[in-house]
């Protein structure tokens, strides 16, 4: 059983394409309000960015479109860094491509960028890309099994490989956990982390294998707290959430699913995210609150040792990702398999 999230605010908005991701944008200024999402129309086989202002001076909160991209190739993943006051959206898409690009709020703009589409960068599509706030460098994980830095020099962007697997593994998730090391994640419940001052491999591997009596899996989604980089928490495949302690590597600590009595979900767990607006029911615990948001239409709050997630949102379709807004952590977004985007709220 789940308890339930009291005085919370939903707000639901009817979008005419398919969202493949969304994500908040860094503010210009202390009012404003801006997601980016990617959609893509399957009568027209096109994709494309846009900027959407989030207006909250009604009762009810409206959505605008301000600006549109259009891509040449479906875009797979967005992530957003600050840069002076016009923050920097890369974007990867299916064929293997990535893009920069600049958003302008205030013009209502989104301005051409830098692109990488050599067929040295990527074989396939690219499952998941991550910025550097300081530096805006991006790694890129892909389903050829190649990782990727990419950063924008002067008129250009540079990259180099980390590591190929040469189609051998597929890579579904990458994260920062410092401007040197990095996590990443992908088939057979397997977690890697990376650091640039020792190359030549990941630095830990995680066991393989993480549920008993299972040989197979997928980690989708991963995500490492800033203050506590040692412990990166991961969603995948049979409704499983846990956490990943490189000071006790072989020792998983189960948030959901995965055998747990009262598993949240059944389905594949697509992103997890820590919630740092929730305040932990126990505050000795080293692994703060985790939202997760599940192929089973479930959103949630998970943490260890309590019996009960918070349930935020039960659909009859799935949610494909969810973002915490970094200024108003208690503000966050989410985007539903039926075109749709919900606008969550909390006291």
């Amino acid at each position: 059983m789940a308890g339930s999230a009291p005085n919370l605010q939903i707000h639901r908005f009817p979008q005419p394409k398919y969202i493949d991701a969304l994500k908040w944008l860094p503010p210009i200024a202390a009012f404003d309000r801006f997601i980016v999402l990617s959609l893509f129309d399957p009568s027209s086989d096109s994709s494309s960015i846009e900027i959407q202002s989030l207006s909250l001076s009604t009762h009810s909160p409206e959505l605008h479109l301000l600006s549109t991209w259009p891509s040449h190739s479906r875009i797979s993943c967005l992530s957003v860094c600050p840069f002076f006051q016009k923050p920097i959206i890369a974007a990867a898409s299916l064929s293997g491509s990535l893009h920069f690009v600049v958003a302008d709020a205030i013009e209502a703009s989104i301005d051409d960028g830098f692109s990488v589409e050599d067929k040295g960068f990527h074989r396939a599509g690219v499952f998941s890309i991550d910025l550097q706030s300081s530096t805006c460098e991006c790694v890129s994980a892909g389903e050829d099994g190649r990782i990727n830095l990419s950063k924008i020099e002067g008129s250009r962007v540079v990259y180099g490989t980390v590591f190929d697997g040469k189609g051998l593994v597929s890579y579904t998730s990458a994260r920062w956990a410092s401007p040197w090391e990095f996590a990443t994640g992908g088939l057979g419940f397997g977690v890697q982390f990376w650091d640039q001052r020792k190359p030549g491999g990941p630095v830990s591997q995680s066991p393989a294998k993480w549920i008993e009596g299972s040989s197979s899996g997928i980690v989708h989604s991963l995500d490492i707290h800033p203050s506590r980089k040692h412990i990166c928490v991961v969603g995948g495949s049979g409704g499983t959430v846990f956490a990943w302690d490189l000071r006790w590597q072989k020792q998983p600590v189960m948030l959901c699913g995965g055998g747990t009595a009262d598993p949240m979900a059944e389905g594949e767990v697509w992103k997890v995210q820590y919630d740092h607006y929730s305040q932990s029911a126990n505050p000795s615990t080293q692994i703060p609150p985790v939202m997760m948001c599940s192929d089973d239409g479930i959103l949630a709050i998970v943490e260890p040792g309590e019996e009960e997630p918070i349930e935020l949102l039960a659909e009859p379709c799935a949610i494909n990702g969810f973002d915490i807004d970094p200024q108003n952590p208690s503000d966050l977004i989410c985007h539903l398999e039926w075109e749709e985007i919900a606008i969550l709220m909390r006291p």
